[in-house]
């Protein structure tokens, strides 16, 4: 299947409706429907404005954090639309790419 590898990047202190935004767009998945996402947690980054955070063993709160989802066109058409029509602000990478499942087990 052909589609698109959309990856956000955010921090662990960034916050929409109350919540952690990782957090959020994971709800926000099962809410629209969409295939998966993955949260991945990183020890350090620079910005997109090229400010450094890290994850401190104090504090946390500045941790990078990626959210990446595997979908259609039509399910990326669908998110982004729907993140459109939010008072939201979110970094995002989107890739081109063919996704699918191998081998002969059934997945569940």
């Amino acid at each position: 299947m052909n589609g698109f590898l959309i990856t956000f990047y955010t921090e662990l202190n960034q916050r929409y409706h109350n919540q952690p935004i990782h957090e959020w767009l994971v709800n926000l998945t099962k809410e629209l429907g969409l295939r998966g996402v993955t949260v991945l947690h990183g020890s350090e980054g620079i910005d997109h404005t090229g400010k450094l955070h890290s994850m401190h063993f104090f504090e946390a709160v500045d941790q990078p954090v990626q959210i990446q989802f595997a979908l259609d066109e039509a399910e990326t058409t669908q998110l982004f639309d729907y993140l459109n029509s939010q008072n939201i602000s979110i970094f995002y990478v989107k890739t081109p790419m063919q996704f699918g499942v191998v081998g002969n087990q059934k997945g569940e």
